[in-house]
């Protein structure tokens, strides 16, 4: 079956008895029953699970080593014939030295052992008292248990997963200054697993989330970590058994802590989304210093059955989590002011040129001069609004247009596009009942012209105010909207703008300004060119036309951020809107995207400055630059099979 990229992995903690190895492996087959049972296809168990972490001196007994050996055979004969490899924490005597070790085990056998490189030996922690570190990079064949083939021994080991590759460390390791873990993905490790025991203090959780989301970032890596939990010894310490999965830094799943029964996380890394990163990141360097690394098997688990997601697909990756919601729109808003004041400053313009339409996209603009003229100390009298009334410029966008610039006290001036249009007509003989795309552009060329001779003759810069959405589909009149002199929405698109407007109603305005910005908020996006109905009422709604606009923001992100395939985008879709849209609406406007996307990249060749503000952006100077005139076939293609 088809996974697109994604490989569903877990992260277990199991309730312990210190030294009870009988008792530990049974609830460790439990949880790989359970995880084989939901499509799990590799799990991680916490640092010594097998026997527990703190059996201190037991340690060095015979007796708990080789009942280890034993329960751990035990588990390898009653999970052979699982489609699940699991990793799992024991104690292992090598040439009399003892070694804290991940066994890697795949239907009934041991496929490699990793042992455990930097041991902690300070405050509570006393490893070096029972454990050897294995700082080799040698890779040895050694055997274990009753298992007749050699198994590799080493910490340089990369496991493969159909064409994937993970590999394992062991709780101090990604703590060290160097984790082992980032020589495992220059080697091409995708995913990293680590069996941990660390102990609870107050403010340790954020500090090991912190660090545990910087490695997988830096690794661009997917990471997953279980750690001790219940049932280990609290003489001294208590552990609260942590469980977290990371994906390039992004938390996807984590458990609760201080939990007395065990508990398991489960989440699917996407493959294609690591891979696309590294390949666009020119700074990851792979397969640098490696040749040391053996890969010790390829594993057979393709799903059976269809993959249904378990974690969370946003349907708007462009809006700001919650978590820091206000930060991140100050941040957004202040990058747009920034570079419209460095081009201000730079230019020496005396004034500021914008047309207001009552629309969002011109709202957004017109706060951003707003503030920039406000920070660099100036009278918002240099911000000139012109307002353009045409054929459906209806009242209620027309009464916010000028509200707004009265509110904000910048300068107003109102013309009328109207009798300029209609002697237009005349000039190239079009009938002004034909409501064509002639009929329109000729409209947003006449807003343009005025806007751009007004600048001539009052030493302005006109200020553009198309968002990246806009962009993307191509709806904008080529040398009409599309152009300005400082465009400080291009990397914005449409969901995102949106919220921008309203955060910065609701926390930097005064009560007459927020609410003729709230009015704006809620009036449907159109470019008012077609006449209104007989009682004034727009008629002309663009996600008519084009689509919802949260749709191809949707697509937008994963063709840009991640260059994913039509197929990909569309199994995402449709776990992000399946309670929104159907499967036939999801397929109509990703094909309008992608048709629309091909075809309006001229367009964009010929873009105005403007500042980027996020990963995702189409300025043909940075971020996108594609051929004008390339072929759509092989995006369109799989429409017919979807």
């Amino acid at each position: 079956m088809e996974n697109h990229g994604f490989l569903k992995v877990a992260a277990a903690i199991p309730e312990v008895r210190v030294a009870d190895c009988e008792f530990n492996i049974q609830q460790i087959e439990n949880l790989i029953s359970e995880a084989d049972q939901q499509g799990v296809k590799v799990i991680c168990f916490p640092e010594l699970s097998v026997t527990a972490y703190t059996c201190g001196d037991l340690f060095l007994q015979q007796t708990l080593v080789r009942e280890a050996e034993k329960a751990l055979t035990w588990l390898l004969e009653e999970t052979n014939g699982l489609e699940i490899c699991f990793i799992v924490g024991a104690p292992m005597e090598l040439n009399s030295k003892l070694y804290n070790c991940a066994f890697v085990c795949y239907n009934g056998y041991i496929i490699g052992i990793v042992p455990k490189i930097y041991l902690p030996n300070y405050s509570e922690f006393y490893e070096k008292r029972w454990f050897e570190s294995y700082p080799s990079e040698e890779v040895l064949e050694v055997s274990y248990g009753d298992q007749i083939q050699s198994i590799p021994f080493g910490t340089r080991l990369l496991f493969g997963v159909e064409d994937k590759n993970f590999a394992v460390e062991i709780c101090e390791d990604v703590w060290s200054v160097i984790p082992p873990s980032s020589y495992h993905a220059m080697a091409g490790a995708q995913l990293i697993f680590n069996l941990s025991a660390s102990d609870e203090l107050i403010g340790k959780r954020q500090y090991v989330k912190s660090l545990l989301s910087q490695q997988s970032a830096r690794c661009q890596a997917a990471y997953v970590y279980a750690a001790a939990g219940f049932g280990e010894s609290t003489t001294d310490l208590v552990y609260a058994g942590n469980a977290y999965i990371y994906e390039n830094g992004r938390l996807l799943a984590e458990n609760k802590r201080f939990q007395f029964t065990e508990q398991m996380v489960i989440s699917e890394v996407d493959f294609d989304l690591l891979d696309a990163e590294r390949k666009k990141n020119t700074t990851f360097i792979s397969k640098a210093n490696t040749n040391n690394y053996t890969e010790v098997f390829v594993l057979s688990v393709l799903d059976k059955e269809p993959l249904t997601l378990s974690r969370f697909v946003n349907p708007t990756p462009f809006i700001p989590s919650m978590d820091n919601y206000d930060e991140s729109c100050d941040e957004i808003f202040s990058i747009q002011v920034a570079g419209l004041a460095k081009r201000l400053v730079h230019t020496h313009s005396q004034t500021l040129i914008i047309g207001v339409s009552g629309g969002l996209d011109s709202t957004l603009a017109l706060l951003v001069c707003v503030k920039t003229i406000d920070k660099l100390g100036l009278s918002r009298e240099m911000i000139h609004g012109i307002t353009m009334p045409g054929f459906g410029t209806t009242g209620r966008t027309y009464t916010n247009a000028i509200n707004l610039m009265k509110s904000l006290g910048i300068s107003t001036k109102e013309i009328s596009i109207v009798p300029a249009c209609e002697q237009h007509f005349k000039d190239i003989g079009h009938d002004p009942g034909v409501h064509d795309v002639t009929y329109e552009n000729t409209q947003a060329r006449e807003r343009t012209q005025i806007l751009m001779d007004l600048a001539n003759q009052l030493n302005g810069m006109v200020i553009g105010t198309g968002d990246l959405s806009e962009l993307a589909l191509g709806w904008a009149t080529y040398n009409g909207d599309h152009m300005s002199m400082y465009a400080v929405n291009t990397g914005i698109p449409k969901t995102l703008v949106r919220h921008l407007v309203k955060w910065v109603a609701e926390t930097q305005m005064d009560e007459g300004s927020k609410t003729t910005l709230l009015d704006i908020l809620y009036t449907p996006v159109s470019p008012e060119l077609l006449p209104t109905d007989a009682e004034g009422q727009m008629t002309q709604f663009t996600e008519d036309v084009v689509g919802p606009y949260e749709l191809h923001d949707f697509f937008l992100y994963y063709v840009l951020r991640y260059g994913f395939s039509p197929e990909k985008i569309y199994y995402l879709a449709q776990h992000a809107f399946k309670n929104t849209y159907d499967h036939a609406t999801l397929l109509k406007w990703m094909e309008v995207f992608f048709k629309r996307f091909f075809s309006q990249q001229f367009k964009r060749s010929c873009l105005p400055d403007g500042p980027k503000v996020g990963s995702v952006n189409l300025s043909p100077r940075g971020d996108w630059r594609m051929p004008s005139d390339a072929s759509a076939n092989l995006w369109l293609k799989p429409f017919a099979a979807l």
